[in-house]
């Protein structure tokens, strides 16, 4: 919701958030493939104020939108009347771990969520909801936190001083730029595919990027200076961080006709 200081709800507040988002993480349209959506189905899982959902509508999917928070969820209602796509995309507010308690079930072409379920006290619980929602040939893209990530040591050395047996501890209160985020976990990548098999996902692509270098106190007024340590460093090398020790971890997974048809006869 920070990343405007235009009037929150104006197509100058949306078009800047947007923006200023895929400024600072450019490989969210190339993991989403919004335009490969097009009049398919998806459930995004976690819309937030809708940057995402409003992307997947426009360029021509029918989108559920699930939101924990009612106040998100408001703003993200406004902003699709705001550019007439209203009539694209339905909004629940859910917990997430109990979406087919709200969600009317029905099999989507695409689940969704980027950063949302290493926020939630269990996330095999929200995988085991998304089942409910897939079929045969469905594909699951999930961005959760990832372990090896140059954000873990930062936090470590930083926060920590060292103290690497205190990680969960000190991910949960650093992961955000606003600090005490009551639940945040990360995730290997072994451990990743283990989970959405567990489920009868079977993970297609995997790959991690995103460093954020931006100084965090420029950075929340709206300025981009970069850290000292990444001022000058190549940016074919800074790439090449990012692809090996990147915050973000991308998850592609799908599910093969044979599996349901399985857990169908169990």
């Amino acid at each position: 919701m920070r990343h405007s200081a235009k009037d929150v709800g104006t197509c100058q507040y949306f078009d800047e958030v947007e923006g200023r988002k895929y400024f600072v993480e450019p490989h969210i349209p190339r993991f989403a493939e919004f335009e490969r959506w097009r009049d398919k189905h998806v459930l995004e899982v976690g819309c937030g104020i809708g940057t995402d959902t409003i992307n997947f509508a426009r360029h021509g999917a029918w989108v559920t939108a699930v939101e924990l928070s009612g106040h998100s969820l408001e703003i993200a209602r406004q902003r699709a009347k705001l550019y007439g796509l209203e009539d694209r995309i339905r909004f629940y507010q859910a917990n997430a771990e109990e979406m087919t308690d709200v969600v009317p079930i029905k099999p989507y072409d695409l689940i969704y969520s980027f950063g949302v379920i290493h926020h939630t006290p269990k996330p095999e619980r929200v995988i085991e909801q998304m089942t409910h929602y897939a079929h045969g040939g469905s594909t699951v893209k999930l961005m959760v936190y990832h372990r090896y990530s140059w954000k873990v040591l930062w936090v470590i050395l930083r926060f920590g001083k060292g103290k690497f047996w205190r990680l969960s501890d000190l991910i949960a209160r650093y992961s955000e730029a606003q600090e005490g985020c009551p639940v945040t976990y990360t995730f290997a990548k072994k451990k990743t595919i283990q989970l959405l098999s567990r489920y009868s996902f079977r993970v297609t692509e995997l790959w991690v990027d995103h460093i954020f270098p931006y100084r965090i106190p420029d950075y929340v007024q709206y300025r981009y200076v970069k850290e000292w340590y990444f001022r000058w460093m190549p940016q074919p090398l800074f790439r090449w961080m990012e692809r090996q020790w990147g915050w973000h971890l991308c998850v592609t997974a799908v599910v093969p006709e044979q599996a349901l048809c399985l857990a169908g006869k169990e």
